[in-house]
C-alpha cells in the first residue's frame, strides 16, 4: 500500500489543518493505544498522532512499530507528529478527512 510521492503531497496539506487525535505516551503502544488509533484511522483515514518521546531515536522507532501494527503508512513526520493514512474498509463520508475535501 505504498503511496505516491503525488498522493502524499496532497495528504500533507490535508494534514496541515488537522488536529492530533491520538497520544501515545514515552511508556509504548498499549493495546487500548492501539485499539484507539484503529478505531480514528477506520472513521478519519488520514491522521495526527502525537508522540511524547523525547529520544528522537525512540520516536522513529515507536512510529515505526505502530504503523505496522496498524496497517498504516506514515505520511509525514515533523518534530514529535506524525500524519498517518490508510484506507478505510468502509470509509463514511461524513467523519473521513479524504473524503470531505
Amino acid at each position: 500500500m505504498t503511496l505516491s510521492a503525488d498522493r502524499k503531497k496532497q495528504y500533507r496539506s490535508l494534514g496541515h489543518s488537522l488536529k492530533p487525535v491520538v497520544t501515545i505516551a514515552g511508556n509504548g503502544l498499549s493495546e487500548n493505544v492501539m485499539n484507539e488509533l484503529d478505531r480514528a484511522l477506520e472513521d478519519h483515514e488520514l491522521i495526527k498522532v502525537k508522540l511524547v518521546v523525547a529520544d528522537r531515536d525512540l520516536r522513529k522507532q515507536v512510529i515505526d512499530e505502530f504503523c505496522q501494527q496498524a496497517r498504516c503508512e506514515l505520511v509525514q513526520e515533523i518534530g514529535k507528529v506524525a500524519l498517518v493514512y490508510r484506507a478505510a474498509k468502509k470509509p463514511n463520508a461524513k467523519l473521513s478527512n479524504i473524503s470531505r475535501v
